[in-house]
């Protein structure tokens, strides 16, 4: 969170004796173009890494998944403490030069590990006879480590500022077509994004696939050196605002607040004028009922020493606003609804899994074909079905359903998340049947100890999952995004924004746990662990049968989140205290649209 800038030489720049106004839309293409960059450089990293840990280092696959979910929950944690750090210290531009500094020098790590031998473990074939291949050694994994670390820095800075600093370039209320401006700006910030990954998820993959790591890791290396470049090249034009304290700290003094003052007593009668602590244009005079043990972090003992001449508080570690209280109540509430999105992320962390299933499958687009799709773009089937979702949502569902009833309609936030989250459970389930019968197939040709061969199964039965995956994201991961950003007050906005990927965050150290869990548990007395290094041997199906039944009963657990959790604010709003009409609406349509007589209307309307 910053301050607005407010003096005018933060805005302007001396180029030949004359001020010119720094920011917008000549900024753009440096913003988006790191963001892009920065994109098709990690997320290309992300589909084949786990081939290369087994492959060059040695790892198990239960050892291998592993690290990349500590990869995962590392870069979906510092975002948050690079939202911090730019809020509070170092300011956007900074964070993201930063950022992508590291970035850079962490692909170029990462890449040395792929051109020098002895960085990594000597080339050895453990299928050969009388071969003892050896594992990396300590400092060969500190330099992977580093690499990753700092690349998980690196998005850490760029992805929770990247779109706030481009919308400060473009944010000018003097301007009649501001909210179109920034309209237009977040649409192609968004396309550029999702571009970019459907870049990562083939070109890139394709070139790691056959033109080797020295290249696959070679180029995104090149790709941020060019996205740092840009950025950096045009400092001179880009509005950089002033620092202010984190809305994080205003968070954490009230639990400070409230524990310090534990022992006031709270009054029977709320006099917001002498009782509580508000600012003078705050709205909220006293604080609400809930969580009443928070309401002594606003309450005034002793006005004198606590409130300063100007209205502020002295110590604001001891005494803080309305607002302030209220802001975390609002955050506590969501915490819940929250915990239901991160088995859904749990479900969507399984990309070693499936990149394995896909490299022993038949990857060709047809039979007599040569073209084969590479194992690691698979991922891309999750993006376009998102897309299309997003897409087909906005511009034939909604407009459809409103004229068949005759009015304004749309799925509630509530309802989307939930169907997302039954998307998930239905991808698990169907990936759990995909390798029942691709096992089969594999035990039935005889490949029982050979985890390389190729199963006589085309790996287009990994599509529906995929595509579940991407709608289960669609209608969860956005509706969630929706649902922190209407409940939030304004000023919370870049928690609504950090919420997710903390969320995410979670599910790769719980998707961890998990694994552990299941690879010890069933490796006992000589078993072959349901997630064994062969893949033909061990039983991944249970695993995602496993995955699917946790699945099932997180979708019980967010029926009654939800139910408990309330009206909406926008359903409080406008009338809707039920909190099903939307629901009740749904079902109106379907009804309504095998009635003859409205599905002529219809046509007639189209």
């Amino acid at each position: 969170m910053e301050n607005p800038t407010n003096e005018t030489e933060a805005k302007q720049i001396q180029l030949n004796g004359e001020k010119k106004p720094k920011g917008g839309i000549i900024t753009m293409p440096f913003i988006i173009a790191n963001e892009a960059f920065e994109k098709v450089a990690s997320y290309g990293l992300l589909p084949n890494m786990i081939m290369y840990l087994i492959r060059d280092y040695r790892f198990g696959v239960a050892k291998g998944t592993n690290v990349l979910f500590m990869w995962s929950a590392a870069t979906n944690f510092t975002p948050l403490l690079g939202a911090f750090l730019s809020d509070s210290y170092l300011g956007r531009f900074l964070t993201i030069a930063i950022a992508s500094l590291s970035s850079f020098l962490g692909m170029v790590l990462l890449w040395l590990t792929a051109m020098l031998p002895q960085v990594k473990p000597s080339p050895c074939d453990p299928t050969a006879a009388g071969n003892h291949c050896g594992s990396a050694t300590a400092s060969q994994l500190a330099l992977l480590y580093t690499a990753f670390a700092l690349i998980s820095i690196g998005s850490g800075g760029i992805r929770p500022c990247s779109l706030a600093f481009g919308a400060d370039q473009l944010d000018n209320k003097e301007n009649p077509k501001n909210e179109r401006v920034l309209e237009s700006f977040f649409g192609w910030y968004y396309a550029s994004s999702a571009v970019a990954v459907l870049i990562a998820f083939t070109g890139i993959v394709y070139i790691q696939e056959h033109l080797g790591w020295r290249i696959g890791f070679g180029v995104p290396a090149v790709l941020m050196l060019i996205a740092a470049f840009l950025f950096v090249l045009a400092f001179r034009l880009y509005v950089r605002r002033n620092v202010s304290k984190s809305l994080f700290t205003g968070l954490a003094q009230v639990v400070v607040a409230a524990y310090v003052n534990r022992k006031l007593s709270l009054p029977n009668q709320q006099d917001s004028s002498i009782t509580y602590y508000h600012m003078k244009d705050s709205e909220l005079k006293a604080p609400s009922h809930k969580l009443r043990f928070l309401n002594k972090a606003c309450l005034i003992s002793n006005r004198e020493e606590e409130i300063g001449s100007d209205g502020f508080a002295l110590k604001p570690w001891r005494l803080c606003t309305t607002d302030k209280v209220e802001e975390l109540k609002a955050l506590i509430k969501v915490i819940p609804i929250w915990s239901t999105g991160i088995m859904m992320s749990i479900n969507t962390s399984q990309s070693s899994f499936q990149l394995l299933q896909a490299t022993s499958m038949d990857r060709r687009l047809s039979r007599h074909g040569s073209f084969q799709v590479p194992a690691g773009s698979f991922g891309m089937f999750t993006i376009i079905a998102l897309a299309m979702w997003v897409v087909l949502y906005d511009r034939a569902v909604i407009p459809l359903a409103s004229k068949i009833r005759g009015r304004p309609f749309r799925l509630s936030v509530k309802l989307r998340m939930g169907l997302g989250l039954f998307m998930s459970f239905l991808a698990m389930a169907i990936s759990a049947m995909v390798e029942t019968l691709r096992r089969k197939k594999a035990l039935s040709q005889g490949y029982a100890n050979n985890a390389n061969a190729i199963v006589d199964i085309s790996a287009m039965c990994l599509v529906p999952q995929y595509v579940l995956h991407g709608l289960a994201e669609a209608l969860t991961a956005i509706g969630q995004t929706e649902f922190f950003y209407t409940e939030f007050p304004k000023s919370m906005s870049s928690i609504a924004a950090s919420l997710f990927g903390l969320g995410m965050a979670v599910a790769s150290l719980l998707a961890s746990v998990i694994l552990n869990a299941v690879n010890e548990l069933t490796s006992r007395n000589g078993e072959d662990s349901w997630v064994s290094d062969n893949i033909n041997k061990g039983h991944y199906n249970y695993y995602y049968w496993l995955l699917a039944i946790m699945s099932f009963i997180n979708v019980i657990y967010y029926m009654i989140c939800s139910w408990s959790y309330g009206p909406l604010v926008d359903q409080v709003r406008n009338g809707r205290v039920n909190g099903v009409r939307e629901e009740e609406e749904l079902l109106d349509i379907v009804r309504k649209g095998f009635e003859k007589e409205d599905l002529r209307d219809v046509v007639k309307t189209n």
